[in-house]
């Protein structure tokens, strides 16, 4: 901890251009960005689009470099959207109301209220997330009630700061309640505590912040809590944003074709127990440090490779103070270093790519390697070849019908993948995975259908398709949950010898389970930022022993004001 604001403070000192904070991580946000360049036929020169969350500012280049003369009223209607939302980086933006609220509430559409001069730039809205549902497999009325604010500024053009709060009471569906009570976890968030008058439900804070400054021309910082994604598709398998925020200090370089990526975490190794009860603020949960670097590159135009590298370290004796010095060099290969210096972390390398043509189309996939010996190949599911690919492609103004978008994607991962020997060096943070939300041994296929019926209504359809295994028992570990160690890992019995072995291991091994999810959506935006959703969905899954079979139908209406959906597509 100590290190990371010594190293933050001292970067500080360096500030002389002007910067701005990132857009939130929201997917139909992003979407929208894509889509213009993905038509655009070339990529933005103004970031890459595989590292999010994106720069506003470079957000705002993007756009102004568009040629919109071709757009439809519907493309229209999202550029002036995306292009008010950061206004005050933008060209000739459409952002002022004729008439504010008392002279100062909504002076501009996309602020509850707003100060902008030469020092000081300050944008402040409410947060609101409301919504009511039924499920079929419980008598639970489901209902979110989310209040909070959200809070982004500028002072003297150089410092750039950011800040979300939001306080929840959520009955979530029946799934993620299985989830909560296997991990002791909810997804996206941290510290929470039973609420309602059978503890039906979780109450929990959420608290994000940070702020950004230039070290040079090309060079930003950040140092605060937050979270990440990598990658261009649904699902992440380098770096998702299924987990919980954590503090980070992060330094991205742009320049010429390259962006490249530092990006340094301190994380929650594990949820503690004391006695029943969760430990919360009374003790401190142990801690564990992730290093991470990535390089992407634009060959063409049209063309994007990238490497990355990670390294996920701590052990008990350290638990408080998990930071080790020598991964905070932003160049070097970790695994050498793991090897000089005798370090049992985890270590992740892999490869991601991205292709635009015929101003229709994006191709883009994945590939990590945790631990491969291409040797043991030739035998067959060496317990330790642990691997995982994604592979989709996003169709725009899909058949000639305008702005319907479809998306296809592939995702599979080896047994064993992102697991290590302890909490302290699997590849998590409080107890969700860092990657992919199903952990590991699993195949995966979605489907998303998006159409925006006109420029204020939306329609999202998704399926989901997977094929996953799970232990058999408590005390089993067949390579799908993460949070096992990999020394209490399944051994299959040679067939030549009656013997353990470390081979034979294949995906779904374990108690199969099949998956099936489709969700549907209805979005109305009749203000900025502001949202009305209709949602209906289906999830079955069926498992080998009926240990988690279940079958659930959900129908909710929700209203959002500054805060994305809660998707919870697993």
């Amino acid at each position: 901890m100590r290190l990371l604001l010594t190293i933050a403070f001292f970067f500080s000192g360096l500030i002389a251009y002007s910067q701005a904070v990132n857009a939130p991580l929201n997917r139909d946000y992003y979407h929208l960005l894509e889509r213009l360049e993905i038509q655009s036929g070339k990529f933005s020169e103004s970031f890459h689009a595989s590292m999010k969350p994106f720069n506003r500012k470079e957000i705002a280049q993007f756009l102004d470099s568009l040629d919109t003369d071709n757009f439809n009223k519907r493309d229209e209607f999202n550029y002036n959207y995306l292009k008010n939302d950061s206004w005050e980086w933008t060209d000739s933006a459409d952002y002022k109301n004729d008439k504010g609220i008392f002279g100062h509430i909504y002076k501009t559409k996309p602020d509850f209220l707003n100060v902008h001069n030469e020092e000081f730039d300050l944008h402040i809205n409410p947060v609101v997330g409301l919504s009511i549902g039924k499920e079929s497999i419980t008598d639970n009325r489901l209902y979110t009630n989310t209040r909070g604010f959200e809070v982004r500024g500028l002072i003297n053009n150089k410092l750039g700061f950011y800040t979300f709060v939001g306080e929840n009471q959520i009955i979530f569906l029946n799934h993620v309640n299985t989830y909560i009570k296997d991990f002791k976890a909810v997804p996206n968030e941290g510290f929470w505590k039973p609420y309602g008058d059978n503890n039906e439900g979780v109450d929990f804070f959420t608290a994000r912040g940070y702020i950004s400054f230039q070290a040079t021309k090309n060079i930003n910082l950040q140092f605060g809590h937050d979270r990440f994604f990598i990658g261009n598709g649904e699902r992440s398998l380098i770096l998702s944003d299924f987990a919980t925020g954590y503090l980070f200090l992060k330094a991205e370089t742009n320049i010429w074709k390259l962006n490249y990526t530092n990006l340094f975490g301190l994380q929650t190794a594990d949820v503690v127990l004391r006695g029943n009860q969760l430990s919360g603020t009374q003790y401190q949960y142990p801690r564990k440090f992730m290093s991470l670097h990535h390089l992407s590159y634009n060959i063409t135009d049209n063309i994007n490779i990238g490497i990355f590298e990670a390294i996920m370290s701590g052990d008990s004796t350290v638990a408080q103070n998990p930071i080790d010095p020598v991964y905070f060099n932003p160049i070097i290969f970790y695994r050498a270093l793991e090897q000089q210096d005798g370090s049992s972390g985890n270590a992740l390398v892999g490869m991601d790519f991205r292709a635009l043509f015929l101003k229709r189309f994006s191709l883009y996939g994945q590939l990590v390697l945790d631990e491969f010996l291409i040797d043991n190949l030739r035998q067959g599911g060496w317990w330790a070849n642990k691997w995982a690919v994604q592979a989709g492609l996003k169709y725009v103004n899909a058949f000639e019908i305008p702005n319907l978008d479809l998306q296809a994607e592939y995702n599979v991962s080896r047994p064993f993948m992102y697991a290590h020997d302890t909490n302290f060096t699997n590849y998590s943070n409080y107890k969700q995975p860092l990657a992919h939300p199903l952990g590991a041994n699993f195949e995966e296929w979605i489907a998303t259908l998006r159409y925006q019926i006109s420029p204020r209504i939306h329609f999202k359809a998704q399926a989901v398709m997977a094929e996953f295994g799970t232990d058999t028992s408590a005390n089993a570990h067949f390579g799908g949950d993460i949070f096992k160690s990999n020394n209490n890992r399944y051994n299959h019995v040679n067939p030549d010898t009656g013997s353990r072995w470390q081979f034979g291991h294949t995906i779904g091994q374990g108690e199969s389970n099949s998956l099936k999810f489709v969700k549907l959506s209805l979005s109305f935006m009749p203000y900025h930022n502001i949202f009305i959703d209709l949602n209906y969905s289906i999830r079955n899954q069926v498992s080998e022993f009926d240990n988690n079979t279940a079958e659930n139908n959900f129908f909710g209406a929700s209203m959002r004001a500054n805060i994305p959906k809660r998707e919870n597509l697993f």
